[in-house]
């Protein structure tokens, strides 16, 4: 007779995930795959030398010194010059390039007659990042040849160099970035994006090992092996993964913060407490998914939808206060969104605990969710009719 209770629901789990290695590659192999990759790609803190390419119809010294400038610059990289606008747009729409800085006929003469000619820029917002980069490195360039024809005219009625240079630009700006002040994309990109794959993986996983018990009929032995206490079965299920997903979050975090020298600037308790509840609240919202749709097409649909969209209105490239508030709203319905504002407080900021409170107790939340809709998984794992 095979024994019963919350152990031996563990060791049914336990002998579960060993035996099909689906769910140790989305449960281990996937998130640290995932870190490397971003630790990898912004390990210069942000991607450098975006290709670019410049149209220079004018071929004056003003043209070539700007050309000069945009190869100097660390965002851009002149890997092409072209002699037409129709041949650079097509560049860009075929990826060889994510923009190009276009300078017509007679820009020297017309900025030296006072006729304000236009140097016109091109980025390719399709790829935001690569584009923005590009962007950025553009007007930073379009902006210093407007002060340069105008310091041109300033000298040509007179006035010396050095004159011209404090009535351009009379004060000099200090700049303090604060919690990030190297401006390194990764500290936020990466400490976001992992966790955010993190999360997904936990919502499939949690999802698939539920679900696939009432499809194929075998949720009454998992149900009898708990005693037919749903809530035994539950965490005896879910423990085995609970303690698999922490020690990998912990694997990023150390990889994050211990190797790669993120900025830690609060204490490491807080960070450990707020994985493990992380870890828990994507838990409990896929058991909230689960319990209230036990299919497991549907509830894996629902889940891999919000996973997905967790990646761009949890608030981490595009700021929620600035959203549709029709948009904005669904921010605040997953857990990522809290386990990214406790990381900005304790890691970037380093604030007293008390104030990362609510975000905190938002992680119980969603840990305990799902109890109210507990009578209904039961009843469907008791008698388990699976349809398509």
């Amino acid at each position: 007779m095979q024994s019963t209770g919350f152990i031996a629901t563990i060791k049914r789990e336990i002998g579960r995930l060993t035996r099909r290695k689906a769910y140790l590659f989305a449960m281990i192999l996937v998130p640290l795959g995932v870190a490397l990759f971003f630790l990898s790609l912004m390990s210069e803190g942000l991607p450098l030398k975006v290709p670019t390419a410049v149209v220079d119809l004018d071929n004056s010294t003003l043209s070539r010194n700007l050309t000069r400038s945009l190869q100097a610059q660390e965002l851009t990289d002149i890997s092409m010059k072209l002699d037409s606008y129709h041949e650079a747009i097509e560049k860009v729409r075929n990826g060889e390039i994510f923009g190009f800085f276009y300078m017509p006929h007679n820009l020297e003469k017309d900025a030296v007659a006072g006729k304000k000619p236009t140097i016109t820029y091109y980025s390719n917002m399709t790829y935001f990042v690569p584009g923005t980069l590009a962007y950025k490195g553009f007007k930073t360039i379009s902006v210093t040849a407007s002060g340069l024809m105008a310091a041109e005219k300033i000298v040509e009625v007179g006035v010396n160099e050095s004159t011209a240079e404090v009535l351009l630009q009379p004060m000099t700006i200090d700049l303090h970035g604060l919690g990030n002040p190297w401006t390194n994309y990764s500290y936020y990109l990466t400490n976001s994006f992992v966790p955010a794959a993190l999360e997904l993986m936990i919502f499939l996983v949690t999802v698939f090992s539920i679900c696939q018990e009432i499809k194929t009929g075998e949720s009454v032995q998992w149900l009898a092996r708990a005693d037919g206490s749903i809530l035994k079965a539950l965490a005896g299920k879910l423990a085995p993964q609970t303690v698999i997903f922490f020690i990998v979050g912990m694997a990023i975090d150390a990889l994050l913060f211990k190797f790669n020298h993120f900025p830690m600037n609060g204490s490491w308790g807080a960070m450990i407490l707020a994985m493990f509840l992380f870890v828990v609240a994507c838990q409990g919202f896929a058991l909230f998914i689960t319990c209230a749709i036990p299919n497991l097409r549907m509830a894996l649909s629902i889940c891999s939808l919000l996973g997905i969209l967790a990646f761009s209105i949890a608030g981490f490239s595009f700021p929620v206060e600035q959203m549709y508030g029709a948009i904005g709203i669904f921010s605040y319905i997953l857990p990522i969104r809290y386990y990214f504002l406790i990381y900005i407080d304790q890691a970037l900021n380093g604030i007293p605990l008390y104030y990362s409170r609510e975000y905190f107790a938002a992680l119980l939340v969603f840990t305990l969710a799902f109890l109210p809709l507990v009578p209904h998984l039961k009843k469907n794992v008791a008698r388990p009719v699976y349809i398509l």
